[in-house]
């Protein structure tokens, strides 16, 4: 008999497949002829929050989903690059190419919810930060909003291909493990799997996050003086 060990803990799935219907619905409000905008704004602060959360997760969260234990290094790179087809390693949590697109996916996604502060349509909707940068800076946050999120898209469609060609080619099914939060024995041992989710931490620290990204865009936004002349 096969036995799952647990790899994946209940808040990385969800914020996993919570990410992908977000990345969605931002694409989708982003465009401002359909008068969603203000919509897409409150999406941007959820994104800010759920990438924070996933931050700090990668520091105090579960086996697999520390940065500490899936950073790979050069020679880890190397090894897995050069790997045949009919003799993959299986990793218990991400691989090493899988790692690198994590941190750059957070690292796009965080870049993208903070210019998003700084945003304005200079006529019905305007960021919580807008207009506190110089012209010069406004202008350059400006164009990282309007095209980083063609970067996501890329890396996105990159990830998905990679997930069907393990699946079609390697014969690893990633979707799975990734829905259920469980290996097979013959896919890790015993050994790597984690004991539970630590779902009270995970709250206390998504309600930490909340707090904070609400003090961020309400509390703590300036008041930017217009004037009329």
């Amino acid at each position: 008999m096969t036995t799952q060990h647990l790899v994946w803990d209940l808040p990385i799935r969800l914020f996993h497949w919570g990410f992908v219907g977000l990345l969605i619905a931002l694409w989708y409000t982003s465009d401002q002829d359909n008068g969603l905008i203000e919509l897409h704004m409150q999406l941007g602060y959820i994104a800010l929050a759920l990438v924070l959360f996933r931050i700090i997760w990668g520091f105090i969260g579960t086996t697999h989903a520390k940065f500490k234990n899936f950073i790979p290094s050069f020679y880890q790179l190397r090894i897995y690059i050069r790997q045949r087809n009919n003799n993959v390693k299986q990793y218990a949590g991400h691989n090493p190419m899988g790692s690198l697109m994590v941190l750059l996916m957070l690292l796009l996604i965080l870049l993208q919810s903070i210019s998003g502060l700084f945003m304005s349509d200079d006529v019905f909707s305007a960021g919580p930060y807008a207009g506190v940068l110089s012209g010069d800076m406004e202008g350059m946050v400006k164009f990282f909003h309007h095209n980083g999120f063609d970067f996501i898209v890329i890396i996105s469609a990159i990830h998905i291909a990679a997930v069907f060609y393990y699946l079609l080619v390697k014969r690893q099914n990633l979707i799975k493990p990734m829905l259920s939060g469980k290996k097979h024995s013959q896919q890790i041992e015993a050994d790597q799997a984690i004991g539970h989710s630590k779902l009270i931490k995970a709250l206390l620290t998504a309600i930490a996050v909340g707090i904070f990204v609400y003090w961020l865009v309400v509390l703590n936004a300036p008041v930017v003086e217009e004037f009329y002349y």
